[in-house]
Parts: C-alpha cells; structure tokens; sequence
C-alpha cells in the first residue's frame, strides 16, 4: 500500500518536471529569417516611396511646361481696340467653360474676309497678347482671342493638351455655329506653344482657310522630360503630352504661313514637312517685329484662294 501510494506520487513529479521543461523553451527564429523580413520590408517602403513619387510627378509635372497666371488686369481698350467680352463651352449646368474678347474689325471697314482665332502660348494669359491682337486687327481680320482652361477667367483646371485641343475645339464651334460664321473664313493663330497646337487643330479641320504658325517649338515638352525627377519615374508613361511639331506638320493640308526668328528656328525642320501650299517669313529681330509680321500676313492673308 505504502509502496504503491509512493509510485503514484512519482508520476505526477515528473509530469510536472516535464510540463516545467516545455514551457521554459522558446521558439528560435534564424537570422538567415530575420535578415529576409529585413529586406523585404525595406524593398516594400522602397517601392511604395517610389509609387509615392510616380503620383507626385504625374500630378505636378505639368507646371514644369505650362506657366499659366489668373489676374486679367488689362483689355482690348488698353490697346484702343473696341471688343466684348464672350463666354462659351458652358457645361451642363450652364457655367461658361472658357473666356474671351471677341474683337471685331473696324466699323467702317468692309466686312472682313477672314476671322482669327488666335492661340497663346504656355505662359501668361490673354493680357499679354494685346500687342499680337492689334497687329491683327490692323490686318483687317476678326479676331476671337481666348484663355484654356485654367488660364485667366476661364475655368480652373490643370493644363493639358488634351484639354487644349478640346478648348481650341470649342472655340471653333463657338464661331461656326453660335456666331455662325464660315469654318471656310477661320483662320488659326498660334503662338510658342499654341503654335503647335495651331498645326495640330489645323490638321484635323481642311475646311479652314489656313494656319498661322509664329516661332513653334520644336522640343516643346523637354522642361519636363529634361526635369532630374523625370529620370527617377518613367516620365514617358505618366506624362501624355507630345505636341508633335514635325508629326502635326506633316498632316496639315490648309495654307500655312510660318513666321521663324533666326535665333529660334528649331521648327524649319518641321516646315519641310508641310506638303500643302506654305510660305515661311524669317523675322529680323533687329527691325520692327510687329510691322514685318503685319506685313507677312497681309500678303499671305490676300493670296489665300477663295473657299
């Protein structure tokens, strides 16, 4: 009985002394293991930072090309130009997209033969083209002048040029059908940057009477593909503007006039490209400016075939 009583108590010791021992173990984790988490967990923030700065490129890029300013604090008037201010491309709501000055030829004159639609470059807004309009004014040609969105009055959006072919579109409905005038009468104006844009609307419309093409560029989006930030994120990918001097050239079939500076002929590459009727004036930049493009387009402006 004793003895029995003496075992029974054993069995429970060395349970217990086992139980003891397993719970005084602990898992060991491999450095080999540690080292891997290490390293994934660095390559994850790596790729994360990196997707991080895709986003910011992709959404702030465009500032490194177009330099547009909201204070319209001059008119026509300043210039002597009668004109009315014009709203159009409303949206569902009826909230006009796009703002501008309508400026129309003297009344005196006889009605005018031809209707601009002049095109700004990438910096500024339309204040900084009173001199460009009333050099076309005194040509005798109606002149619709306008700010993309996000620029002046206009509607505040990014820049883009999509979104700039879709303004120049508007502004070419807004003549042919709300001023009803002859699509086979407009003519597009553009200047830097809106020159490129000229070529390229003007290649998708041969109903219009021509194009007027003042110092393009040819290189046009390398502020941001040149950018250091463009090198660390495939800027091609994010970035969808081209402004494909040499591409648009080649497909424009109206009469081209093409006004080049001698210090700034990065597009006569581009004027070879052109197979409809052309002509190319170099501007010297040693006499007047203003009276030597007036001159270019009256005579261009007067051999244009009627339509």
């Amino acid at each position: 009985m004793s003895r029995k009583k003496t075992q029974n108590q054993i069995v429970p010791k060395k349970a217990a002394a086992s139980g003891d021992a397993g719970h005084g173990k602990h898992p060991v984790v491999s450095g080999r293991w540690l080292l891997a988490a290490l390293c994934a967990t660095i390559a994850g923030a790596a790729v994360c930072c990196w997707l991080a700065l895709c986003l910011l490129f992709w959404q702030g890029s465009w500032q490194l090309l177009y330099h547009p300013s909201a204070a319209v604090t001059r008119t026509p008037a300043s210039a002597g130009l009668a004109f009315d201010r014009v709203a159009f491309a409303a949206t569902d709501v009826g909230v006009p997209r796009l703002k501008g000055w309508w400026i129309p030829t003297a009344p005196a004159a006889a009605r005018a033969r031809f209707t601009v639609i002049y095109l700004h470059g990438q910096d500024g807004n339309i204040e900084d083209t009173l001199d460009a309009l009333a050099r076309l004014h005194d040509a005798g040609v109606n002149v619709l002048a306008f700010d993309y969105r996000g620029y002046g009055d206009s509607q505040q959006e990014r820049p883009s040029e999509a979104r700039w072919r879709q303004d120049a579109e508007w502004a070419l409905e807004y003549l042919t059908r709300t001023r009803h005038i002859d699509a086979g009468s407009v003519v597009l104006d553009g200047t830097g940057l809106g020159a490129n844009l000229a070529l390229e609307v003007g290649a998708e419309h041969s109903e219009l009477a021509g194009v007027v093409v003042e110092s393009p560029n040819a290189e046009s989006v390398d502020p941001i593909f040149n950018d250091a930030r463009a090198r660390m994120v495939p800027a091609r990918l994010l970035v969808r503007d081209r402004y494909d001097l040499e591409a648009a050239a080649a497909a424009v079939r109206v009469p081209v006039l093409w006004l080049e500076r001698p210090m700034q002929d990065e597009g006569s590459r581009a004027y070879a490209q052109v197979s409809a009727s052309k002509m190319i004036v170099w501007l010297n930049p040693t006499d007047d400016i203003y009276k030597q493009t007036e001159d270019a387009l009256g005579r261009w402006l007067d051999g244009l075939p009627a339509r």
